[in-house]
């Protein structure tokens, strides 16, 4: 279930299907042990939530750094790595970074259970 994504044609059609469900963007860093934690919380969050109500995308910010500031300016929110943004009707409405990205915090930013 990780949709990773590269272009800014994605990143519109993300952003789109966020008006009708809301969407977790995971952006990535393949360098950062920080970004590796992170992207396990990630990954079991997803497992937890096979079929999910929400829309999920990664971005690996080594092969997609110009989509990753596209994003960043786009959404208004600073650039981080490890970061994790959910975005609703096509605006960020909620965002944490770093050791803040748990299983437990992507669940309360999405209200599943």
């Amino acid at each position: 279930m990780m949709n990773t994504i590269r272009t800014e044609q994605e990143l519109e059609s993300l952003l789109e299907a966020s008006k009708e469900r809301p969407v977790l963007l995971f952006k990535h860093s393949n360098a950062c042990p920080i970004s590796g934690r992170a992207h396990s919380e990630v990954s079991e969050f997803l497992e937890e939530h096979a079929d999910p109500a929400f829309g999920f995308a990664m971005i690996v910010v080594q092969t997609a750094r110009q989509l990753s500031n596209a994003v960043a300016e786009r959404l208004g929110v600073e650039h981080e790595s490890p970061q994790a943004i959910v975005v609703r009707d096509g605006h960020a409405v909620w965002n944490t970074s770093h050791w803040n990205i748990t299983r437990k915090s992507l669940e309360e930013a999405l209200a599943v259970r």
